[in-house]
């Protein structure tokens, strides 16, 4: 697939996505736009798209570089307990900081969700038995039980609809003033990029990386460091956005191979191509209403991880 096609996709989708709406703003009306049309594109529809673009690119993007320092390409932030630790690290910071600002709700979610994803790595270098359908489960057992523990946190403290609402991914509610904390992916996707190589490498196993001369804890530290902050910022801003992360890297390495920069823009086109499909047809499906973006990603992405588990031997996964 190259990559022009991608873009010439991403830009129809965002065009189609900007226009799209309960409120009537068609794209002939840009020409005379009255002051209320305005407003709806400035102030929802344009937030609503940047964030689907940002979201879709760095949750993919976390994706790939988990899966190619586990090795593993089951492994994602939702088969690896991140999302659910960064939402342990929400609910925490609702306890403790009853007026938190959203940084310091996303730096406490961060610290969680760093934690969760080292510890995770940690049970994976202890498992002898890797296969590539066993490590993701352990990810979700794993994930399961730091859910149960939020869950029986918010509800020792009457905050499960707080919690609610940080697992149901929505962009209805995405505004002028509340999205912006999303804009701290784009730095750190950049240092993903300049890292790709190195993520490459050290993919290949601790021995072989150290042997060319590559500081391998370091580099799986900045890794860990990247899924982290990434996921927390996203969770914040529109929620849990499930198999993501999961779907997107393996279509791309089908086709493009394992090597983590070759593959890195591919995987940020695609993700926030796909974000945008999954969201239009949640806002059309039962217009006016529309359905949750996790629901919709949800239902896609696990048939499509169905498939992935069906056909994996055919694709050496």
């Amino acid at each position: 697939m190259k990559i022009w096609y991608l873009v010439l996709a991403l830009i129809v989708l965002s065009v189609t996505s900007i226009f799209i709406g309960v409120s009537d703003v068609a794209l002939l009306d840009l020409f005379s736009l009255t002051d209320e049309q305005i407003q709806i594109l400035m102030v929802s529809r344009v937030p609503r798209l940047i964030s689907i673009v940002i979201a879709g690119m760095s949750m993919s993007i976390v994706g790939l570089i988990m899966q190619q320092l586990s090795r593993n390409r089951f492994v994602s932030p939702t088969t690896a307990g991140t999302m659910d630790a960064a939402r342990l690290g929400v609910l925490i910071s609702l306890m403790i900081f009853t007026s938190a600002t959203p940084l310091q709700k996303m730096s406490v979610s961060f610290v969680f969700a760093l934690l969760g994803t080292v510890i995770f790595m940690k049970i994976l270098e202890k498992i002898k038995f890797k296969d590539a359908v066993f490590i993701p489960l352990v990810g979700l057992m794993f994930g399961n039980i730091i859910s149960s523990i939020s869950t029986f946190i918010a509800y020792q403290n009457d905050l499960i609809q707080n919690m609610s609402s940080f697992m149901q991914g929505d962009f209805s509610m995405i505004m002028s003033g509340n999205y912006e904390l999303m804009f701290v992916s784009i730095p750190v996707l950049i240092i993903a990029y300049l890292f790709a190589n190195k993520f490459t490498i050290a993919g290949m196993g601790e021995d072989f990386s150290k042997n060319l001369g590559l500081n391998y804890r370091q580099v799986v530290n900045i890794g860990l460091i990247i899924s982290a902050l990434v996921t927390a910022s996203v969770i914040l801003s529109v929620g849990v956005i499930p198999f993501l992360g999961l779907i997107v890297p393996n279509i791309v390495t089908i086709y493009l191979g394992d090597n983590l920069k070759k593959t890195l823009i591919h995987t940020a086109l695609l993700g926030a191509v796909f974000v945008l499909v999954c969201d239009i047809i949640g806002r059309i499906i039962i217009y006016p209403y529309e359905i949750p973006i996790s629901l919709t990603v949800g239902v896609i992405g696990s048939a499509i991880f169905i498939y992935l588990l069906i056909r994996r031997r055919k694709y050496g996964i």
